[in-house]
């Protein structure tokens, strides 16, 4: 019969072992041993063990230099942690971490010989991220004292701590844990068994898709990064994150999370067990999706695939004249950004009183850039006279680049490429900055397909450095080379796509946000909880939720329509509780309440 649990605040945990002296097990012992716990670490690699040793060594020396520990804090933190390759070391821990490879059968076998090393009372931790927390709990002689502690690599500098239960643990080892985490300066989530659980359960789907996007070949792997660090403000794009990973352990999470799911978005993309297969593993083995200067750096180096400084063999034609079509948000910052570039603008709407409006709106944002010291009151000046606000198109008649930047509306979209159609002169290019229709669709209501492009620029366009520049099978070279050559003078990164749903970043961003809702729909995780994992374990800048009511529910639902519509694929389908929200008028902090409430203005 199992020993009952004692409570945790009467025994809490001191002593603590830590199985498997990889980057991460090393990260956690540092963690441990600066928040005043013994640690044991143990590997079967004498190796591991000395390297180990050495690693805290240099970190905590670092830490000295830089004033945030002394030496004699140092000294203790050391004195504090011993290694060794013998595992009975375990024996008087009231806590053992194990973080040794994702395979079953290893964590199993340490499992059951734990099971007769450590005292009745303690608890077993597994830091696995993809493995069943229930299955290992089950194998051993007491489930109801398995969990799982799953830490985010660095160790010591992510917040984040996913604290995971299965069916058979006990409550109050689960309090004794989080209790634990909350001592060592860190956020504990607390999830429920599932491969992935909350963090890697989002991330993963995630990176997924985008290395399927890049074995379709539909961006380089410079653009798909590029787009979602400065699309999304990730800290790393998805390519380059899955190196740092390792795309051996991504495959292992993913066909785990796909064992269960049985969700297509999960199935690893083939690219993964290629590159797995070959070795090329990612940092780690110094190649992956890029090439790095040796084995373990960090420093991406030139290859057969990076491209050349200057890939645009075609001239573009000249530009000096820009038209933007449209009143709101979008089309006043575009105008702004064209004539802070020294364009002449033509801010055109359907009348005057809109265009003045959109002008005025201009007016405001660049006197803000005055008083926080962006630009001079002269700059100003002459940026806004340099734009001219139109109550009618056929103010475009003149310009050489015409921007439409209406209601993401495909017939009123058609019904304006017609306009400019007439009122453009020829050459002229003709761009959407539509975030989802088909650009095909208002290049085929004009007479000059070949002119018509998509520029995909971001909110708020002055602060948001990307564009995705959007080619139809029509377009032109010399209209493509035209676009990246404006990208440039206004200081917005380019980044090339073709015309399907999405492009890249709403392509991957959506899928995500999508299933942070089904996790919340079928009571997986909190909101407040999936945010703040996602937040302090992939480092985004805002939660899902959050997003999701910034950007808005009924134009996240849109978009995932469009996606499903295009991709056929049944994991796409939008959640039903994203339905039910937009049907309630439940549309996010612009109506005062979505995912959450908001106090309204």
């Amino acid at each position: 019969m199992a020993t009952p649990l004692s409570d945790p605040s009467l025994s809490p945990l001191k002593t603590i072992a830590v199985i498997g002296l990889g980057t991460m097990g090393t990260g956690i012992a540092e963690v441990l041993a600066r928040a005043g716990r013994d640690v044991v670490g143990i590997d079967i690699s004498e190796a591991a063990a000395a390297k180990a040793a050495a690693t805290l060594e240099t970190a905590t020396a670092r830490a000295v230099q830089r004033g945030r520990l002394t030496e004699q804090e140092r000294a203790d933190v050391l004195a504090r942690v011993r290694t060794t390759t013998d595992l009975t070391a375990a024996a008087d821990a009231d806590l053992v971490i194990e973080v040794a490879p994702e395979s079953y059968e290893i964590k199993h076998q340490i499992f059951r010989d734990l099971d007769g090393i450590v005292r009745p009372e303690t608890i077993l931790a597994t830091g696995t991220n993809a493995l069943s927390v229930t299955r290992l709990a089950a194998d051993s002689a007491r489930p109801e004292r398995v969990l799982g502690l799953h830490f985010f690599n660095p160790a010591p500098a992510m917040k984040l701590v996913e604290v995971v239960s299965s069916v058979l643990t006990a409550p109050t080892a689960v309090t004794a844990v989080t209790n634990l985490a909350l001592d060592l300066g860190k956020e504990p989530v607390a999830v429920g068994d599932r491969p992935g659980f909350v963090a890697d359960g989002l991330l993963f789907g995630y990176l997924n898709q985008a290395a399927a996007m890049y074995e379709a070949k539909y961006a380089s792997r410079e653009d798909i990064d590029a787009a979602m660090r400065l699309g999304c403000g990730l800290p790393m794009g998805p390519l380059a994150l899955l190196d740092l990973i390792g795309v051996d352990t991504a495959r292992t999470v993913l066909e785990a999370m796909y064992a269960e799911s049985h969700d297509r978005l999960h199935a690893p993309a083939p690219v993964l067990k290629q590159l797995s297969e070959a070795g090329l593993t990612g940092r780690k083995s110094g190649r992956g999706f890029y090439t790095y200067e040796a084995p373990g750096s960090a420093t991406v180096v030139r290859d057969a695939l990076t491209p050349l400084e200057s890939s645009a063999q075609n001239q573009g034609r000249e530009v000096r004249s820009v038209g933007v079509a449209g009143s709101g948000t979008m089309a006043s910052g575009i105008a702004e950004v064209f004539a802070k570039a020294g364009y002449e603008v033509v801010l055109a709407a359907r009348s005057e009183e809109k265009a003045q409006t959109a002008k005025a709106r201009i007016d405001k944002s660049l006197s803000r850039s005055v008083d926080k010291g962006r630009m001079t009151a002269e700059a100003a000046a002459r940026t806004l006279d340099l734009i001219t606000a139109a109550g009618s198109y056929e103010s475009f008649a003149d310009v050489d680049l015409a921007v439409e930047a209406v209601a993401e509306d495909l017939e009123i979209k058609q019904q304006l490429f017609q306009t400019l159609d007439k009122v453009c002169k020829p050459g002229a290019v003709l761009a959407t900055t539509t975030s989802s229709l088909p650009v095909v669709a208002c290049a085929r209501a004009t007479s000059r397909p070949q002119d018509v492009i998509g520029m995909h620029f971001f909110n708020p366009a002055p602060a948001m450095k990307l564009v995705e520049v959007v080619r139809t099978v029509l377009t032109g070279e010399d209209v493509h080379a035209t676009v990246r050559e404006v990208c440039v003078k206004i200081k917005k990164h380019a980044v090339d796509c073709g015309d399907r749903a999405g492009f890249i970043v709403n392509a991957l961003l959506f899928p995500y946000l999508n299933n942070a809702i089904k996790m919340v729909q079928e009571h997986y995780a909190s909101l407040d909880d999936i945010d703040a994992a996602m937040r302090l374990g992939g480092g985004y800048p805002m939660g899902p939720f959050e997003l999701l009511d910034v950007v808005g529910l009924d134009v996240s639902l849109a978009i995932e329509k469009v996606l499903h519509r295009e991709f056929r694929d049944p994991g796409l389908a939008p959640a039903p509780l994203l339905e039910h929200l937009v049907a309630a008028g439940c549309l996010g902090r612009k109506t005062g309440r979505g995912f959450r409430e908001y106090a309204r203005r």
